[in-house]
């Protein structure tokens, strides 16, 4: 019995592409719903940002699929909102992404949307008092926002998933059963229909 570190230890790092979101979303779709179901549920190309290859910090990859943050920044005036929001599988995993997102930063107003020490009554609060640009958090509390109401999805254009980064024992957040189960939770909530529609676009770092 091989332990999955054994095998990724061995497996080449390679950037995630849409179809790798795709199938996992068609299995996981497939398994308890219809086809008529599981065609709602579809996310075509155009839905997604162009993919991390690999060469990008996390700066010059916001830099790239968003050569027009300044304007959108500055046009974002809505609370209980954020223009991007980015996935990450644990709280220390969002810090340092916040940390490394200094050049892209600028006057924005970045949230922690984590559980750990954070209640979800204070986040709530924040969202509610302040107009903030980009939250970073963890799948199960952002569905936890949104489902109490304290987040609102219509102004976000931008959802990121940091999809290449691997922990400790080398899992990708979707080597982990419950915050892929959450992530998926969250898309079929309300951003499947969203980038349907084509008001969020999907990005893969």
């Amino acid at each position: 019995q091989k332990k999955i570190s054994d095998i990724l230890e061995k497996s080449a790092p390679k950037p995630g592409v849409p179809a790798d979101l795709q199938n996992l979303l068609h299995q996981h779709f497939s398994e308890n719903r219809s086809v008529i179901e599981v065609e709602d549920l579809k996310l075509s190309d155009s839905c997604f940002l162009p993919a991390n290859d690999l060469t990008h910090s996390f700066s010059s990859y916001l830099k790239e699929i968003c050569p027009k943050w300044a304007k959108l920044r500055k046009k974002h005036e809505e609370k209980k909102s954020v223009v991007m929001l980015v996935i990450c599988s644990s709280a220390l995993r969002c810090l340092e992404l916040i940390k490394s997102m200094t050049a892209f930063k600028g006057d924005c107003r970045v949230l922690k949307l984590f559980a750990k020490h954070i209640k979800i009554k204070e986040q709530m609060n924040m969202l509610e008092k302040g107009v903030f640009h980009i939250g970073v958090g963890t799948p199960g509390r952002i569905k936890a926002l949104v489902e109490q109401d304290g987040l609102c999805l219509n102004s976000t254009k931008y959802m990121i998933l940091d999809w290449n980064w691997r922990d400790q024992k080398l899992r990708r957040m979707m080597d982990i059963p419950e915050i892929k189960k959450e992530t998926i939770d969250l898309l079929e909530m309300s951003i499947i229909k969203l980038c349907r529609e084509g008001s969020v676009k999907l990005g893969l770092f």
